[in-house]
């Protein structure tokens, strides 16, 4: 599968910005649910999108730093055929990556499950002080965008 970065300028992107802090976590999910729900996405991708988004945003949290203003900003954009979601954060000493863990551990899956449950990731600025990671799950049964009269 090829891995394309979602452009996050393009139009019908939203974004939000949370405190650098666990507690966020549910409020970005409540933010995203509600968009998915107006944009008629099925309940699976639904699911699959807001634990990538929670997975995303408790790793920001636990291990990058916040953005210069203290904060995590959380961009998704739903289209006909997928759900774009990213977590922006002030980056952290290492890389992001998806990890194996043994059976016994008590982290180290959060990655792994968003190799699973997305159809791409990445991650944009490993390294600098605006780090972005991102991920693409497609939407099933979803509906082609309505063109606009013009």
């Amino acid at each position: 599968m090829p891995t394309v970065q979602p452009v996050w300028s393009r139009p019908n992107s939203s974004s939000a910005e949370f405190p650098f802090e666990p507690s966020s976590v549910a409020a970005a999910r409540r933010a995203v649910a509600a968009d998915l729900v107006a944009a008629k996405v099925e309940e699976p991708q639904r699911v699959d999108v807001l634990i990538v988004l929670s997975e995303l945003l408790a790793n920001s949290v636990r291990h990058a730093r916040p953005l210069e203003n203290g904060r995590v900003q959380v961009l998704w954009r739903v289209t006909g055929v997928e759900v774009e979601i990213a977590v922006a954060d002030g980056g952290a000493v290492t890389r992001p990556r998806a990890e194996r863990p043994p059976f016994a551990a008590l982290s180290g899956r959060g990655l792994g499950i968003v190799d699973v449950l997305a159809d791409t990731w990445g991650v944009q600025g490993a390294g600098t002080h605006h780090q972005l990671v991102w991920a693409v799950v497609a939407r099933t049964g979803g509906q082609p965008p309505t063109k606009s009269a013009g």
